[in-house]
């Protein structure tokens, strides 16, 4: 017979236990837990763009993430399950022994859907849901999500002007201990080996380069005359994987952020990395107002554009063989390292949908798979933005290529590196 307070932890976009809001509320009622995280055996198949959601590099990012999970859980007096399957039907089955279920809220519309089936599923559980993976709660919103705006400017000035950003929850000192006599269950297998050098996941890593930009080069600073860049660890914060994969949550930046604005200084730089914070917020937001209407061809306008799928095309441009320099060598570096620079974004999807004319979903898709830090709502929201059927109040943004080259690479160093390495 399962004891009253038994919980699970669903791990999903939170690999942190810092400023983790569910499992914080959890751990406060729950006599036995356990954290889960499920790779879910639907990223192994290819989606309907051609592309897996899930690629070497987040992947690589994800299981480091994770690993330091696991033992944070375990040195709090819990355990974290990695696990491997349909993520429903391993929590139906785990569902028979706890009588509480934590997650902390996605905007994402599979995730979405996955916390409705399972609260169908196990009506007799109680659900803790927390709100942490966003810098502003629901309730506080000066808005409905039906009426909030559907560009970026008057969102940022109702919320700056109307409400504040949520605190960091308290620490979480110690962990309920884990639950007896689980059931047996399909363990995910960890890579022998990873790609990805020194960019590794998890909540300590997250910590320490806030600390190395903020504190340790005062690179924050200068954020908003370096952010363009194209190659390196210090034009830009580099923040945005442990930001989509959890590690550490918008609110605990925010919070540091503040802490170095009030002991070192405050400028446009810092005010910058806020205003990118938004941007992502409103990106949530906007996911949660439209929610499959991210993946329509016309975008949240409805508006489908003047472009077709050219399986040609797409595969140079995705192998960075398209003769636009410094699309071609963006290309390849996101190939050779799952990362590429806000600026290099940008340009590739102009040329994408622009010079080359293609459907904007199968770039975006192919972001998806290839990124360490994909984040839907991001992804797919940037994506339509720069196809003129999102965000965008000024419809298709194209970029002159041969231009922004002369301003953000006038000596071709990044070109020279990627296409003649």
């Amino acid at each position: 017979m399962k004891a009253q307070t038994n919980g699970i932890h669903w791990f999903r976009h939170d690999l942190r236990i810092g400023d983790n809001e569910a499992l914080a509320k959890l751990s406060e009622i729950a006599e036995h837990s356990v954290g889960i995280y499920v790779f879910d055996e639907r990223w192994e198949h290819l989606n309907q763009w051609g592309a897996y959601h899930l690629g070497e590099y987040r992947r690589a990012f994800i299981e480091s993430a994770l690993l330091e999970l696991q033992q944070k859980m375990r040195n709090l007096g819990s355990d974290l399950l990695v696990l491997q399957g349909d993520p429903i039907s391993l929590l139906k089955k785990l569902g028979a022994h706890v009588s509480h279920i934590s997650y902390e809220s996605h905007a994402g519309w599979d995730e979405r859907q996955q916390v409705h089936t399972l609260k169908a599923a196990l009506p007799e559980l109680t659900f803790i849901e927390g709100e942490s993976n966003y810098l502003y709660s629901q309730g506080t919103l000066p808005f409905t999500l039906e009426n909030m705006p559907d560009t970026f400017s008057p969102t940022r000035r109702k919320l700056e002007k109307y409400t504040q950003p949520c605190q960091p929850c308290p620490k979480i000192t110690r962990l309920p201990p884990p639950i007896a006599n689980l059931p047996e269950l399909t363990h995910y297998v960890f890579a022998s080996s990873s790609p990805l050098g020194k960019y590794s996941g998890g909540e300590t890593a997250a910590l320490k380069r806030i600390d190395e930009y903020f504190w340790g080069t005062d690179g924050i600073a200068t954020y908003k005359e370096t952010r363009n860049g194209f190659e390196g660890w210090d034009f830009s914060s580099r923040l945005s994987a442990f930001l989509a994969n959890g590690c550490v949550s918008p609110r605990t930046v925010l919070a540091k952020l503040k802490e170095y604005e009030s002991q070192r200084v405050a400028n446009d730089s810092t005010y910058w990395l806020f205003f990118e914070l938004l941007w992502r917020e409103f990106f949530h937001l906007q996911h949660l107002k439209h929610g499959t209407a991210f993946f329509d061809y016309g975008g949240v306008q409805a508006k489908p554009p003047n472009t077709l799928f050219d399986p040609v095309a797409f595969e140079q441009w995705c192998l960075g063989e398209t003769g636009y320099e410094i699309v071609d060598a963006s290309m390849r570096q996101l190939n050779a390292t799952g990362f590429m620079s806000n600026r290099a974004r940008q340009l590739v999807a102009s040329c994408f949908v622009h010079e080359l004319g293609l459907d904007w979903r199968y770039g975006a898709a192919y972001f998806e798979q290839q990124l360490i830090d994909f984040d839907v709502a991001s992804n797919w929201g940037n994506w339509q933005y720069l196809a003129g059927v999102g965000a965008d109040p000024r419809g298709h943004r194209q970029f002159n290529l041969e231009k922004q080259t002369q301003i953000y690479d006038p000596h071709r160093k990044f070109i020279q590196q990627w296409l003649n390495p």
